[in-house]
């Protein structure tokens, strides 16, 4: 059977190749998976694979925290001897877009070795993103690009990428939403805070450009302060924003939040599934909101997943307080946003995914 490594990094990669490495060992395939460490606090990462019934990694980099050179360059270094031990390699798969990504395709590449890129064709148009680089070069590196929605097909047919290449699955962080949203909301993390479903916001917020930059979080902070007069808003605080919040400058407003520790995937979910509205700079949390109906406002210029955007529950604000009350207060009153469910976001994109890798190196597709 073919050999397939998926290689993963950070939080939201688990998400994606759970359901994918479910598909594939159901059709019998052999599975390596790697840890870069990218993520390296058990909050952070390791709860992710208990929450989602991943086994353990066969192998873990350790690479931990540094610049985006030097953890790049750290995936680098290790992936190539993990993977120089791994002969008859079919498929390395890479999910998303963070440093492990781009890395791991990079070696693979070079290596000789085919490169499946899971959420392929997402584009923001800005460049200034760190990840935005990583999607675009890993994207043109990749022998297979499995993309989540149509608007990454014209990405990539844009950049002259050759449609054989691109296969449309669908979203497979939706499949991993459907398959564990029992089993979240029966933990009932809302009312273990003291919260009525539906009577609570909830914000996230991690992207250098939010958190680094103190006038940028102090008119964030400013903002869902305001919101909070009106409803709990619960604030699951990043490592790199904890920090921040104890600036004198910053604290006052941070104390009107409810701010709670890193959470993992089955508690959150359980939390964002009944939340009146979500405010976010995270990438996927725009498309599980979507698959929620839950109202999602993106601070953040821009968005590399305007499907959630032009059909589903999604609205880019920015960080302007003024924009950001406005659209929270249509959201509350019930005249804000509405969205449906995009094509292919039917919790079954990780069966699409394994039967084309599985088509793609001769083997019959179940």
């Amino acid at each position: 059977m073919p050999l397939v490594v998926h290689v993963v990094g950070a939080r939201p990669n688990f998400m994606k190749v759970a359901p994918v490495m479910r598909a594939l060992a159901a059709r019998g395939a052999d599975q390596r998976l790697v840890h870069t460490g990218q993520h390296y606090d058990a909050r952070m990462s390791e709860v992710f694979f208990q929450d989602l019934g991943l086994r353990e990694p066969d192998v873990h980099l350790g690479v931990g925290s540094g610049s985006h050179a030097e953890q790049t360059a750290r995936v680098m270094i290790a992936f190539e001897r993990s993977l120089a031990e791994l002969p008859g390699v079919d498929w390395v798969l890479v999910p998303g877009d963070v440093n492990s990504t781009i890395a791991a395709a990079l070696v693979a590449a070079k290596r000789g070795v085919k490169v499946a890129h899971l959420e392929a064709g997402l584009r923001s148009g800005d460049r200034t993103m760190p990840e935005e680089l990583n999607r675009i070069v890993t994207d043109h590196l990749s022998d297979l690009l499995l993309t989540p929605s149509s608007d990454g097909d014209r990405n990539l047919a844009r950049e002259g990428i050759p449609g054989e290449r691109v296969v449309q699955v669908g979203n497979v962080m939706i499949d991993s939403l459907v398959a564990s949203l029992p089993a979240a909301r029966a933990r009932r993390i809302p009312e273990s805070l003291g919260l009525a479903p539906g009577g609570y916001a909830v914000v996230t917020l991690h992207r250098p450009s939010n958190v680094d930059e103190p006038e940028t979080l102090a008119r964030l902070l400013g903002a869902l302060a305001e919101i909070a007069a009106e409803l709990p808003v619960v604030f699951p605080v990043h490592p790199r924003t904890r920090a921040r919040l104890a600036e004198p400058a910053l604290a006052g407003a941070a104390a009107r939040l409810t701010a709670v520790e890193p959470l993992g995937y089955l508690d959150f979910l359980s939390l964002t599934s009944t939340a009146r509205l979500v405010l976010t700079d995270s990438g996927g949390l725009q498309e599980e909101t979507t698959a929620l109906g839950v109202p999602c406002l993106t601070l953040r210029e821009n968005t590399e997943r305007p499907i959630t955007v032009e059909e589903g529950t999604n609205e880019v604000v920015g960080t302007d307080p003024a924009r950001i009350l406005a659209a929270t207060r249509a959201a509350l009153s019930g005249s804000g946003k509405r969205g449906r469910t995009p094509a292919l976001w039917d919790g079954k994109a990780g069966e699409r995914v394994a039967e084309t890798l599985l088509a793609r190196v001769g083997g019959a597709a179940a």
